[in-house]
């Protein structure tokens, strides 16, 4: 059983220990193969990402991105993460997704390419951090549009404006 500690300066003690030693730099989590592993979700959509360095090339569920991708929309939602930080045709994506429709899949295998390459090494990590915030900042990649809301007629009156207050 482990001794209590009952004074301040035994606490001292305990927490000055600890923070003697120094914390390990991340390292990077890849296979066998060359490979960095992550699993994305989105809606009800779960995608198994596997990234390397290679050409570029993405196959989902055994095919071609274009085939099971035929939207232009959905493509760009999976290549964003290599967009956003310049690597676009460097690394190969190779992933198996279960589950939700063709937008939540792409959104998972998304999320699954950004969190398999911050396992790949730190200058990756650096930069998908700034791309995962400017991505959640700007939403789609781009900068936000400001949309003007219209005003409405209040419920029982003619006009927009309101009319003159009852007494």
């Amino acid at each position: 059983m482990a001794e209590e500690k009952k004074t301040l300066e035994d606490l001292k003690a305990m927490t000055s220990g600890a923070a003697a030693e120094a914390p390990r730099a991340a390292e990077p989590k890849i296979d066998a193969l060359g490979r960095a592993y992550a699993t994305g979700k989105r809606k009800d959509a779960v995608a198994r990402v596997w990234i390397r360095p290679g050409s570029g090339k993405i196959t989902v569920n055994g095919r071609d991105q274009e085939t099971y991708f035929a939207r232009a929309t959905l493509r760009m939602l999976v290549n964003q993460p290599f967009a956003v930080t310049k690597r676009e045709g460097q690394y190969d994506v190779i992933c198996t997704v279960k589950g939700g429709g063709l937008s939540g899949q792409a959104g998972a295998v998304r999320h699954g390419v950004l969190a398999a390459a911050g396992g790949i090494g730190s200058a990756e990590r650096v930069a998908l951090g700034l791309a995962l915030r400017r991505l959640r900042r700007d939403g789609a990649g781009g900068n936000r549009e400001v949309l003007e809301v219209g005003e409405r007629a209040a419920a029982g009156l003619a006009h927009v404006r309101p009319s003159g207050s009852w007494g």
